[in-house]
């Protein structure tokens, strides 16, 4: 089964809060390679879409999440067996406090 990758609007949101966060703090080319690498992550799940761990903080949801990390980004991911689509919901900062993670998006 080979997997169709989809950013929820909240996950770009954030791709693009933390391009604008990068590029002022460092500049436009070490913010485009973050994000490169950050987009470029969840690819590994199109022939393995378990290879995540479950969320802890958001076992209570109907969907099952699990992430993959890069760097200090934490990718929350669901996957759509029927369908056949990885869906990134979150790109959460780690350095950021946990329970922010369960935020309603």
């Amino acid at each position: 089964m080979s997997f169709k990758i989809i950013w929820s609007e909240f996950a770009e949101t954030q791709l693009d809060e933390i391009y604008k966060y990068y590029e002022k703090k460092a500049n436009p080319r070490v913010a485009k390679k973050l994000i490169k690498g950050i987009i470029d992550e969840p690819k590994k799940l199109i022939k393995a879409a378990l290879i995540g761990q479950e969320e802890e903080l958001l076992k209570q949801r109907k969907l099952e999440y699990r992430y993959l990390i890069f760097k200090n980004y934490k990718l929350i991911y669901s996957v759509d067996n029927q369908n056949e689509f990885i869906k990134i919901a979150d790109v959460f900062d780690t350095r950021q406090n946990p329970p922010k993670l369960k935020r309603t998006k």
